[in-house]
């Protein structure tokens, strides 16, 4: 799993090529940091907002079994919110709940932004992975585009 090199930010994420796919890494301190990075990294992995674009706030809940699955509900509410309401999320923020975690996008219209790749269609659930380890959180997912 990547992380955090020295003299790198303890927070981040990166896109790796994958064939037909969308395959993002992303790392934080917290669970919750680790998933607004990959949320982060699935929107910067096909599009491109101008400097400061603002969006309406919008808020959700979102519970799962398991960590992994978590990650896919949040990331799923992003693909949801892209194709009902075409919006994009331009900030995000994600907190702990007792069941799940609390998401607050910043959304705006994805007619704002300029489309750099493949747009998302779902989650694919193999090589899925979320975790921690002792030097903070990772995870792993592939978008089906």
């Amino acid at each position: 799993m990547t992380h955090a090199k020295p003299g790198q930010s303890p927070r981040g994420h990166r896109i790796l090529p994958h064939t037909g796919d969308l395959r993002v890494e992303a790392w934080a301190p917290t669970r919750e940091e680790c998933i607004a990075e990959a949320v982060r990294g699935t929107v910067g992995g096909f599009a491109e907002h101008p400097p400061g674009v603002t969006g309406a706030a919008r808020e959700c809940v979102v519970s799962a079994d398991d960590d992994g699955r978590l990650l896919v509900a949040v990331l799923e509410e992003v693909i949801y919110r892209m194709d009902a309401a075409h919006e994009l999320p331009v900030d995000v923020a994600v907190m702990p709940e007792a069941d799940g975690v609390r998401v607050r996008f910043r959304m705006a219209d994805d007619s704002t932004a300029t489309q750099t790749g493949a747009v998302p269609k779902a989650v694919a659930l193999h090589g899925l992975r979320l975790a921690q380890d002792p030097r903070g959180w990772a995870c792993r997912v592939t978008l089906d585009v």
